[in-house]
């Protein structure tokens, strides 16, 4: 509608500025063979019949005229028609007013006239001359111009309508679909949906956007349902793990509670002695719901870290827990990108799991270089259909049956890994024991302004053994 509204303002005053052109050159036309006829009578000798006229290439004589006196008396007419004879023509045959042109009608017929005083006196009275030309051929063709100019406006017009709405329907077809789109989404949430683009055009750009915006909600929705899901399995999972130490617990707590002549002194030392390991117990195993729980890193924690300080800690702590252990470290100055407690807390899982998995005054290996952390253990190794899920919560294969553990410190370490960019591997290596190996990103090698102020010697190739404590 407002391309045919444009194109309807724009063919109108077309058409009208045509029409006025054509009509004054028509016009004009009529008016100067009229005034060239009114200079040659002018020119005369006399009012002689006929009128003086013109040649046919300017237009020839004009087929009527008549002098009039002042008093109103016609002296002698041309033509069939007498021309009407007014105040204004008997103004200018007594000098009174200028000539001037008009159009008349007399007898039915469209007239263009010319009145004009004589100059000189006839028969002793003041005369005006009246000459006249016919309009009909000029009507006619204005009359003709008006029906084309009127039929090419409706024509224009209903073009420019049926262009327009072609047009519209070509813009607004891709707005349609975006709104379709955005309406099927309101109604079924399904952020699948996605636009066709059809061009590069704004439209297209919008669709591009639109699409980018679906897939980004998308992503975010389900990354959403996949940690909602995750902490409903990790509730899950807690549940069921913390029901066994609270009920072991509570039954213990309920016999020390019962009638004191029904145990022995060894006895209640001995419940004593459970009750104190599965508070242990549980504290660990609240601590690492409470760790896997964390999340990502906030934004504002992370630093830039020397993880071969880090893992030194790590394995002065591991060697205090397990003197037993032979803990032999080949640490290679390395920053990374992180939070320090949680790459040691990562650390001290993977030394403590290989400590529990080592054999009696057995030697744990620890690595660390641009590639990340390597932890070898000499024990027996991982069961191959455990290799899979030895990351996985809850998780204990059948070597760790029996040992101390609540299941969640590898799928700590993986959790850790993960939030700083990286991954964790698990192995069998080939003379026996396993092989954990965490991959982070490394910013630099360590230089020594990384290591200056640490109170630890510049070369960090450390052994720590049971003699290491002597």
């Amino acid at each position: 509608m407002a391309a045919a509204a444009a194109v309807a303002i724009a063919v109108v005053l077309v058409a009208l500025v045509a029409y006025f052109v054509v009509r004054d050159q028509l016009r004009g036309q009529v008016d100067s063979a009229l005034q060239a006829q009114a200079t040659a009578v002018q020119a005369g000798a006399g009012l002689q019949r006929p009128f003086p006229g013109i040649s046919p290439s300017a237009g020839g004589p004009a087929p009527y005229g008549q002098a009039v006196t002042v008093d109103g008396t016609v002296l002698g007419h041309e033509g069939p028609l007498r021309l009407p004879v007014d105040s204004r023509v008997l103004a200018v045959a007594a000098r009174g007013a200028a000539g001037y042109m008009t159009d008349i009608h007399a007898n039915g017929s469209h007239l263009r006239e010319i009145v004009f005083p004589y100059p000189v006196p006839f028969g002793g009275q003041m005369v005006a001359v009246q000459l006249a030309r016919p309009l009909s051929s000029v009507d006619n063709v204005l009359s003709d111009l008006r029906l084309i100019l009127l039929l090419l406006m409706i024509g224009a017009i209903a073009l420019a309508a049926g262009l327009g709405r072609l047009a519209a329907r070509r813009v607004l077809a891709p707005l349609a679909e975006v709104a379709d789109t955005a309406q099927h989404i309101s109604e079924t949430e399904d952020l699948g949906s996605r636009i066709r683009v059809r061009a590069d055009d704004e439209v297209g750009q919008l669709a591009t956007r639109f699409n980018t915006m679906l897939e980004r909600l998308q992503s975010s929705r389900a990354a959403l349902d996949e940690s909602v899901q995750a902490q409903r399995q990790l509730v899950a999972d807690a549940s069921h793990e913390l029901r066994t130490p609270v009920t072991s617990l509570r039954t213990n707590i309920e016999l020390l509670l019962a009638d004191e002549h029904q145990l022995t002194g060894a006895e209640r030392k001995r419940i004593l002695a459970d009750v104190v390991e599965q508070s242990e117990e549980l504290s660990a195993l609240v601590s690492d719901l409470i760790e896997l729980g964390r999340g990502d890193l906030p934004s504002d924690s992370i630093e830039d870290v020397q993880l071969d300080r880090v893992v030194a800690e790590s394995v002065e702590r591991a060697q205090r827990n397990f003197p037993h252990i032979h803990f032999v470290a080949d640490l290679q100055p390395v920053v990374v990108e992180g939070m320090p407690d949680r790459l040691g807390r990562a650390v001290n899982n993977l030394l403590d799991n290989a400590a529990r998995h080592s054999t009696q005054h057995g030697t744990v290996e620890i690595e660390t270089g641009p590639q990340g952390v390597r932890v070898r253990d000499h024990g027996s190794g991982i069961a191959p259909q455990d290799l899979p899920h030895v990351f996985d919560r809850f998780f204990r294969g059948a070597g760790s049956r029996g040992r101390q553990g609540s299941g969640l410190g590898l799928a700590i370490v993986r959790q850790v890994a993960e939030q700083h960019g990286g991954s964790v591997n698990a192995e069998n290596a080939p003379d026996g024991g396993a092989v954990f190996t965490v991959r982070l990103p490394a910013i630099r090698p360590a230089g020594p302004e990384d290591r200056s102020g640490s109170g630890r010697p510049d070369d960090p190739r450390l052994t720590r053994g049971p003699e290491a404590l002597a």
